[in-house]
């Protein structure tokens, strides 16, 4: 496979991706995901975006790993696991249109409201973490949207930016890693896909540095508003793809 445009093309999604989830904490997938199935076909964006999420996990967490809330993180993960194989379960029984257009729905009120009334109740028991980490793996193993009830949970735990970011990339490594290994295990590591993500590699780790600088950068305040109006975003997406 040569340097083509196509190659081009696909670069560029997975900074502007990258860079969002290191600014952000999360978001990669959503974004990267819908424009890589266009440019080089779903077979090959699904492997890519997960090794691109699991890269960008692994360096994020090289230098942020203290900040990550090891008791949440653990918690998630393991409900997470347990929940994979119920979404996958119930794959079949539940319309993927109405699910993802319901999950969206609850997504953009729940951001809307935090824009327009920003006193919803802290979250002190750290306990909600075994639930958030259930509802994900059921979702992420259905519908592959386990981040948002982690994003969610996180808000509602007020962590501040940095603490949000490492800790979510402390639960998406464990997570991606599993996905990762399934695509493998199902022979979607292509010729194709390896190259592409080869080439990628300077690239994610550019988008990492620049997006952490970001992260570093925001107010608390701001970061929250700019996460609320993210996860709008992303509702909406998911209802418009559902």
């Amino acid at each position: 496979m040569e340097f083509s445009t196509t190659t081009l093309l696909v670069l560029v999604i997975l900074f502007l991706s990258t860079f969002i989830r290191s600014a952000l904490g999360f978001g990669d997938a959503l974004i990267a995901m819908p424009l890589l199935a266009i440019v080089v076909g779903l077979q090959v964006a699904t492997p890519l975006t997960a090794m691109g999420a699991t890269t960008i996990a692994i360096i994020i967490l090289i230098k942020a790993w203290k900040k990550v809330d090891i008791k949440a993180a653990w918690r998630l993960v393991l409900t997470t696991w347990i929940g994979i194989p119920i979404g996958i379960f119930f794959l079949k029984a539940a319309p993927e249109l109405i699910v993802k257009s319901l999950l969206g729905i609850i997504i953009t009120g729940f951001g809307l409201y935090n824009l327009i009334v920003p006193d919803l109740p802290r979250l002190l028991n750290e306990n909600w973490a075994y639930l958030t980490g259930l509802i994900a793996g059921i979702l992420g193993g259905a519908y592959n949207t386990n981040g948002p009830p982690v994003v969610i949970y996180g808000m509602l735990r007020r962590w501040d930016s940095e603490k949000f970011r490492a800790t979510l990339q402390g639960y998406f490594l464990p997570t991606g890693a599993a996905i990762l290994i399934s695509h493998g295990i199902a022979g979607m590591w292509t010729p194709q896909v390896v190259r592409l993500y080869l080439y990628s590699i300077p690239v994610i780790i550019g988008a990492v540095l620049i997006g952490g600088k970001v992260n570093q950068l925001i107010p608390q305040g701001k970061f929250d508003k700019i996460i609320y109006g993210f996860l709008v975003v992303i509702g909406v997406l998911l209802i418009i793809r559902g």
